[in-house]
């Protein structure tokens, strides 16, 4: 959870294509919100999904490593413990 001073809010100028401002006014019409609000759900949105792209991708990786340790045995023996395992990762 954010701090309320976090919270708060700082008016940033930024400019977009007209194209997108129409699709946000007609979004704002038809679910009766400001600008304001679809900008900074959408700006969420995407940091949240970008996230979870970095969190798949050192997932992905973590699993093929795993994999290259678990298929030879020379690297599986040297590590002797769990944390050594993890370690290697």
């Amino acid at each position: 959870m954010h701090s309320l001073a976090k919270l708060q809010k700082q008016q940033v100028g930024l400019r977009l294509p007209v194209y997108l401002v129409e699709q946000i006014d007609e979004f704002t019409k038809e679910y009766n919100l400001n600008r304001t609000d679809i900008i900074i759900e959408s700006i969420k949105s995407y940091m949240a999904e970008q996230k979870a792209q970095e969190f798949y991708k050192s997932f992905d990786e973590g699993c093929k490593q795993l994999k290259e340790i678990l298929d030879d045995p020379k690297k599986a023996d040297e590590l002797e413990t769990l944390d050594e395992f993890l370690d290697a990762l």
